[in-house]
């Protein structure tokens, strides 16, 4: 029985392979909306882009301002979260958050940028610990963490910024109350600047971060001048806290339990180990061995943690000891502005006025970073399991997608600052603890048992962390269960919907398989036989050659190849195929690795065309079973019924039937 050729060109799968970009004939918003849909995931403009290759990267402290306006900008929220989290003990627990950094976080980090040197992070790390689905879907569950650290660094980053402009004196009257408003416009506008092309922004990246701490540092000096001046602030400080605990170990283990609602102190760390391509490395460094590139993300991490915990710790101290305590509450001059408070306060308004331009100024930047952040990340990982359209490998189709997510989420928290610090927290902590293990995983494998015990130390600190934030705070993992469901739902129907592409990147023969094509095709169009990949006896190869022969009416005395696919991972999507000849038991066999067996014969089909110039024919037995589970077996395990597979793989790749791969089956 042969199989009936009913093809039409018109029903060919609109989806586009990798590497083309979107046709000239299509409508001209469609060909702007899908422009360069053929670079790389981490090639799209944006700060954390990948580097041209002649382009040697930045100088680490450059890059540190890269990182530091994610990082740096938590100045402008903290320590009012802090001292609202916290109240009086808000320096002691800001201690104990700065300990977890540079103890925990900072070499957490270190390790993960020596494990993972080109900017793919911990969740590249972990992508390694899991075979087959169980890693899949794990990277995804840590996706959704990580697009809710990155979209609430967005949304809470504007919000913030909308406080300082609603808070300024000279601010228009009408901007009153209307945080939601100009939070939305500093999203959109965000969105703006993606979509019409962000540039490289390391320039812009330096003056901001240089230009926010200097004014940061004028302010903490100015505060400190006030401490020094006035030393019975200092002590109306310390009755208070001492009338409010009865001693000092009950202040040490309150400010412990306390300090889990301030770990968004710690954000930037993910973000500074994804800029990794933009350092400047050593001239011998190469791609497999980036040793200087290493070393030097390692002193831009611990450069920016001890000027970040130096900068948290005095600021803590500063706005507990001058600031009334009821003007950190919601509606109070210092929420979500306490450094701010003070500039103006002190400095008068003028200096304020500049202050509140500035972190305006770094804190949409913030936004900016982490929005390219998402761009770098999603890109990675998705398009390549199959589990998202060809589309998401252009920018600006996925800015529209976020930029619609932090709309929701700004209306869902009412812009408020202190509403979204759980989800970010959340966000911050699912990344640092997944950064922890996959690191106490690394050190264990190369048998360094100390450092295992160190990392798991701090896995464990970071798992407490993060179930204490989340009991407390439960909005941060609604937040993330929505995105983990979404990006679920969506990729998984992506993956069915993807099921029957092509699917392999490049197909090469060796040596001997390339011989026995070329001998074969002398005698006309190639004869495949699909034959199952276990290691037969010459008496079954010629059984199967004879039932194929009389079944599907091989031509005679033409010589037939027999060709096996062998399962690897059927979780993955995109590969390279390799041909592998060898010549046993009497026939000439081609043996090929592939994660499906359907899409991998009908790549190696459509490659041997392309080497011949004749169309090849492949012969197949229908399977006996039930054509459902047939299907799921595809979709899962990558066999299954596999000749009506091939052939809907080979239609879809090949809209023209005359050029089409034959597919017979018996």
């Amino acid at each position: 029985m042969t199989g009936t050729q009913v093809d039409n060109a018109n029903n060919a799968d609109p989806a586009q392979p990798a590497d083309r970009g979107p046709s000239v004939a299509a409508p001209r918003w469609r060909a702007w909306l899908l422009e360069g849909l053929s670079a790389q995931s981490a090639r799209h403009p944006g700060p954390h882009a990948t580097p041209d290759s002649e382009h040697q990267g930045h100088t680490w402290w450059r890059v540190m301002c890269l990182t530091g306006v994610d990082y740096f900008s938590t100045l402008g929220y903290q320590p009012g979260i802090a001292a609202l989290a916290a109240g009086l003990l808000s320096p002691l627990a800001t201690l104990v958050l700065i300990a977890l950094t540079l103890l925990g976080a900072l070499p957490v980090y270190r390790r993960v940028a020596k494990e993972s040197p080109h900017g793919e992070g911990s969740i590249a790390m972990l992508e390694r610990l899991l075979p087959w689905w169980a890693g899949k879907v794990f990277v995804l569950v840590l996706l959704g963490f990580a697009a809710t650290d990155f979209l609430i660094t967005i949304t809470l980053s504007a919000a913030d910024a909308s406080a300082h402009v609603v808070e300024n004196p000279f601010a228009p009257h009408w901007t009153h109350g209307a945080n939601v408003w100009i939070t939305l416009l500093l999203v959109a506008a965000l969105g703006a600047v993606f979509l019409k092309g962000f540039k490289e922004a390391m320039g812009i990246a330096v003056a901001l971060v240089a230009t926010y701490l200097t004014l940061n540092v004028v302010v903490l000096v100015t505060a400190a001048w006030q401490v020094l001046s006035h030393p019975h602030k200092v002590g109306d400080w310390t009755d208070a806290m001492t009338t409010e605990h009865s001693s000092p170990l009950a202040m040490v283990g309150v400010a412990l339990l306390v300090f889990p609602k301030l770990a968004l102190g710690m954000s930037g760390f993910e973000t500074g180990v994804a800029v990794m391509p933009q350092v400047k490395g050593d001239p011998t460094d190469t791609y497999a061995k980036p040793a200087g590139r290493i070393r030097e993300t390692r002193r831009l991490l611990t450069t920016a943690a001890v000027i970040m915990s130096c900068f948290l710790l005095l600021s803590s101290l500063a706005t507990t000891i001058l600031i009334p305590q009821g003007e950190f509450e919601s509606g109070g001059s210092a929420n979500g502005r306490a450094l701010a408070y003070l500039a103006h306060q002190y400095l008068g308004e003028g200096f304020g006025t500049v202050y509140d331009i500035s972190t305006i100024a770094i804190l949409w930047f913030a936004g900016a970073s982490a929005l390219a952040g998402l761009l770098n990340l999603v890109p990675r990982y998705l398009p390549r399991y199959g589990m998202a359209p060809e589309w998401t490998r252009a920018v600006r189709p996925l800015v529209l997608v976020f930029m619609a997510a932090a709309v929701l989420i700004t209306l869902w928290f009412d812009a408020n600052v202190d509403d979204q610090s759980g989800a970010y927290a959340t966000g911050v902590l699912v990344l640092m603890l997944s950064a922890s293990f996959a690191s106490a995983v690394a050190v264990h494998q190369r048998g360094h048992r100390a450092a295992a015990i160190g990392f798991g130390a701090i896995t464990a600190v970071f798992g407490y962390t993060l179930v204490t934030n989340v009991i407390e705070r439960p909005d941060g993992i609604k937040i993330a269960l929505i995105f983990i469901l979404a990006i679920l739902l969506t990729s998984f129907a992506s993956r069915v919907r993807r099921a029957f592409e092509l699917r392999a990147a490049e197909v090469t023969f060796d040596e001997a398989a390339a011989r026995f094509v070329d001998e074969a095709a002398a005698s006309g169009p190639l004869l495949l036989i699909a034959n199952e990949p276990h290691e037969h006896s010459t008496r079954e190869y010629r059984a199967k050659e004879y039932s194929q022969r009389e079944q599907t009416h091989i031509p005679d005395g033409r010589p037939v190849l027999f060709l096996e696919i062998f399962v690897t991972d059927s979780s993955d999507f995109t590969a390279d195929v390799a041909v592998h000849g060898d010549e046993k038991h009497g026939v000439r066999r081609l043996r090929v690795e592939g994660a499906t067996v359907p899409n991998t014969i009908a790549a190696v089909m459509m490659r041997l065309r392309d080497r011949t110039g004749q169309v090849p024919h492949a012969y197949f037995n229908w399977t006996e079973g039930n054509p459902l589970s047939h299907l799921v077996r595809f979709l899962v395990f990558g066999d299954g019924e596999v000749a009506p597979v091939t052939r809907e793989v080979l239609r879809r790749a090949e809209p023209d039937p005359e050029r089409r791969p034959r597919v017979h089956v018996g």
